[in-house]
């Protein structure tokens, strides 16, 4: 009887945890949503007698996003530490809906361009608040699978974006205003999040830090067993103790040679991220499609292939991560992004004026995105959670992060300028050139950490004579 009732509190505890965690990965929903929407959006609002935009008026559109969220990682998870993850969160579900309402509504360039900018630190807050936020909420022993189901509603979050671009696009293409409900449809789930957080627990790890051990006990026995709540909460405690005897890195310590190695490191991670170019697929896939061939309404249905293999290369990415080291897998995904970015190049160039060459960019599109979202993608997070100490975590994730979001504004902001000017396959040759110095960058520089400690990755990188390659063992 006694162990049955120990399974029953196990089960209850596992199914209140899933509760928060679906509840709370709606911000990456929002956060894919967003990012993926204007998509479709972007080809309609650019019309006369919408918001009539020039090329680099499109690209201003989709990346004052990106510049907008830079700024909510580099600020608002200093928040969440300042007032709690909950609340926060719940903040960040308002700026949603009322960017989101801004976005829809814009009469002008200009308010769509300040909707969108805060539409972005919204998007960047839920970045860096809502991983933090699960990764406080879960067990040891779950939570990479848990944290790393953030990037999965990320790119559900895209895939849905697309469905509804084609859907709305092709059923009310002649309608006016048609971008304006694509963008509208992301006030939806902000309301659940906004709505579901309202029942939701603070984070455990911030209540016991701000001394409140009651309160804390309360939530982790809400997520664990009886038992193992008070044990955590103990473990907690002395993690809090010891990281208050730390001193936190600052910028002066960049003049030490290994804490300015490993630093960089997290930077060139997080521009090789964006550099490859995913995001030109992801915001202008669309265009892109409609430049090789398609037309408008087909190339919103032939779209949406992206969001699925992207949903799929995510499941089996997220799989891969707890079997294969992650340099291996970075440099392979490096090699298969790049081989992509070439041949649609190439395709560009000899099918040039051929039927065959939207379905060959289709193809290419599809085989780019399942390297990318089946390594990369989950990798870029991973290993920088991974290579930074504690103490220097908050320097080192703030400069990668905000690095990472801001190649990805400049690559949102000039791609359709690019292509434009030099064409299509000289811009995928040039993001291909940017492969290859990531290549040669990850292979030179990044580590492999998987089973390795975060103790074990600082000694490595104290080491000063030996060039940052790899850790043995």
């Amino acid at each position: 009887m006694k162990a049955y009732s120990s399974k029953e509190e196990n089960q209850s505890s596992r199914k209140y945890l899933m509760l928060v965690v679906t509840i709370a990965t709606f911000g990456g929903l929002l956060f894919g949503y967003d990012t993926g929407v204007i998509n479709g959006a972007l080809p309609y609002m650019s019309q006369p007698g919408q918001l009539d935009l020039s090329l680099l008026g499109e690209g201003f559109v989709a990346s004052s996003l990106l510049l907008g969220a830079a700024f909510g990682a580099l600020f608002v998870g200093r928040l969440s530490d300042f007032q709690g993850r909950r609340k926060t969160i719940l903040q960040l579900s308002v700026v949603f809906i009322i960017a989101t309402i801004g976005c829809s509504l814009a009469p002008n360039f200009i308010t769509m361009i300040i909707s969108r900018f805060i539409l972005g630190v919204a998007v960047g807050g839920a970045s860096v608040t809502v991983p933090t936020f699960l990764a406080e909420m879960a067990p040891a022993e779950k939570r990479g699978r848990l944290v790393t189901q953030n990037e999965l509603m990320i790119v559900t979050g895209q895939f849905l974006a697309f469905l509804f671009n084609a859907f709305l696009g092709n059923m009310f293409g002649d309608t006016s205003h048609i971008w304006r409900y694509m963008l509208f449809i992301a006030a939806i789930p902000a309301v659940v999040l906004g709505v579901g957080m309202l029942f939701m627990p603070e984070s455990p790890r911030w209540l016991a830090a701000k001394g409140r051990d009651r309160d804390a006990l309360d939530v982790f026995k809400k997520v664990r067993e009886t038992k193992q709540a008070s044990a955590e909460l103990e473990e907690v405690k002395k993690s809090i103790l010891l990281e208050s005897k730390q001193t936190q890195a600052s910028l002066k310590d960049l003049n030490i040679k290994w804490i300015r190695n490993i630093v960089l490191l997290g930077i060139g991670i997080g521009a090789i991220s964006q550099l490859t170019g995913v995001n030109s697929i992801m915001y202008y896939g669309t265009q892109i499609l409609q430049n090789s061939g398609f037309e408008t309404e087909v190339a919103l249905i032939a779209n949406i292939a992206n969001g699925v293999i992207s949903v799929l290369a995510c499941l089996v990415g997220l799989y891969l991560l707890g079997k294969v080291g992650r340099r291996p897998m970075f440099i392979t995904g490096l090699a298969g992004t790049t081989t992509a970015l070439v041949l649609i190049g190439i395709f560009s160039i000899v099918f040039d004026g051929s039927e065959w060459l939207p379905y060959l960019v289709l193809s290419m599109t599809v085989m780019f995105l399942a390297f990318y979202q089946g390594s990369i993608g989950p990798l870029t997070w991973l290993t920088l959670a991974e290579i930074f100490p504690m103490r220097l975590r908050g320097l080192g994730m703030g400069a990668a992060v905000f690095c990472l979001w801001m190649m990805n504004f400049f690559v949102g902001l000039f791609f359709p300028v690019f292509m434009n000017s030099v064409g299509i396959s000289m811009t995928f040759f040039i993001f291909a050139g940017f492969g290859i110095l990531g290549l040669v960058f990850i292979i030179n520089y990044l580590p492999e950490t998987k089973g390795v400690s975060l103790e074990e990755v600082e000694r490595y990188f104290r080491n000063e004579t030996e060039p940052i390659r790899k850790i043995s063992g």
